[in-house]
């Protein structure tokens, strides 16, 4: 095994990119043989829908975990931004581009108000994800007196938005929003692996003090990554209502899960300072497939969440071994 890692292909390339390369191959084969009706377009489509707006969320929080922190608040943040934009969309009138920005805005401002109290108030990440979680959920209730809101058809006026997932052209769909995520994670990817920004962010996962004793304003950097996070979140609430339309109050708690499901398995470590965005790219593919494989199989939803649990479980617990073994 080592020797095999040790190849210069190999390790241009990443082994562990190699690996969610095959399980991804491996579980699209599994349910292609036990799934009915599973190899389709249709069906592929369907799984996108799922990985634009859960890509997105796991792409943000990828910075924020790179720094040593998590952010638990990304799904109901999402559907904050998505609820809030919407019925100011559909109850007041907005024009349509400003409602698509202010759901950017809206989780830009989650995002530093986290930051904010992570980096310059010292609060635990864990206890500011989880307060602005609970925030989140009962500011969308309150805003829109705990209706849902439905978001237009492409059909409809302002529809045209649901383009930015897939087009129609001829008789079949090109899901241009695979091409605009792949876009941003490439961003993401640069911005990450070579960029000052992206070096300030891993090595305060890695070290923190070293970095603020180098004369680095560590929490500056720190709270950028929450930021970005946060932008990310209001961007999938535009991918989220493109796909499915309907937004609930109260909801986005799974998707949490299941974004840091995606980094964890691709390579970011839960303790900071090393991260993969090609990997977390990897990762919400695989969780997408398996959530569209499970529904074509027949099975409850609830399965799931019970296999993306023990995903996670394993992800960490190779990651703890790694880092036992280089120390």
């Amino acid at each position: 095994m080592y020797q095999i890692k040790q190849n210069p292909l190999i390790k241009k390339i990443g082994f562990n990119r190699i690996v969610l390369c095959l399980v991804l191959l491996i579980m699209y084969g599994f349910f292609a043989l036990f799934a009915k009706n599973f190899v389709s377009y249709n069906r592929l489509l369907s799984a996108m829908n799922y990985a634009y707006f859960l890509g997105f969320l796991a792409l943000g929080v990828t910075f924020v975990i790179a720094t040593g922190g998590i952010d638990f608040s990304i799904g109901p943040v999402m559907f904050c931004a998505a609820i809030m934009s919407g019925y100011l969309l559909t109850h007041y009138k907005w024009p349509l581009w400003v409602c698509l920005i202010t759901s950017i805005v809206i989780g830009m401002l989650y995002g530093t108000l986290n930051g904010y109290l992570v980096a310059y108030k010292d609060v635990p990440s864990f206890i500011t994800s989880m307060a602005i979680m609970q925030m989140s959920k009962g500011i969308a209730s309150v805003f829109t007196k705990a209706q849902s809101v439905s978001w237009p058809q492409l059909a409809q006026e302002n529809g045209w938005y649901r383009n930015l997932i897939k087009i129609k052209v001829g008789n079949t769909y090109l899901p241009i929003g695979l091409f605009i995520l792949l876009g941003v994670a490439i961003i993401c990817s640069i911005v990450l692996n070579k960029t000052k920004i992206g070096r300030y962010f891993l090595c305060l996962g890695s070290n923190k003090e070293a970095v603020r004793l180098s004369g680095v304003d560590v929490k500056k950097w720190q709270m950028l990554a929450y930021i970005i996070c946060g932008t990310m979140a209001g961007i999938a609430a535009i991918f989220f209502v493109a796909a499915y339309t309907t937004v609930q109050p109260g909801y986005g708690d799974q998707y949490n899960n299941e974004a840091i499901a995606g980094c964890v398995m691709g390579g970011t470590s839960m303790a900071g300072g090393l991260a993969s965005i090609s990997g977390t790219f990897i990762g919400v593919m695989i969780i997408s497939i398996l959530q569209e494989g499970i529904l074509a199989i027949g099975l409850n939803k609830n399965y799931q969440l019970v296999i993306t649990g023990l995903i996670v479980i394993v992800a960490v617990y190779l990651d703890v071994m790694s880092r036992r073994r280089k120390n």
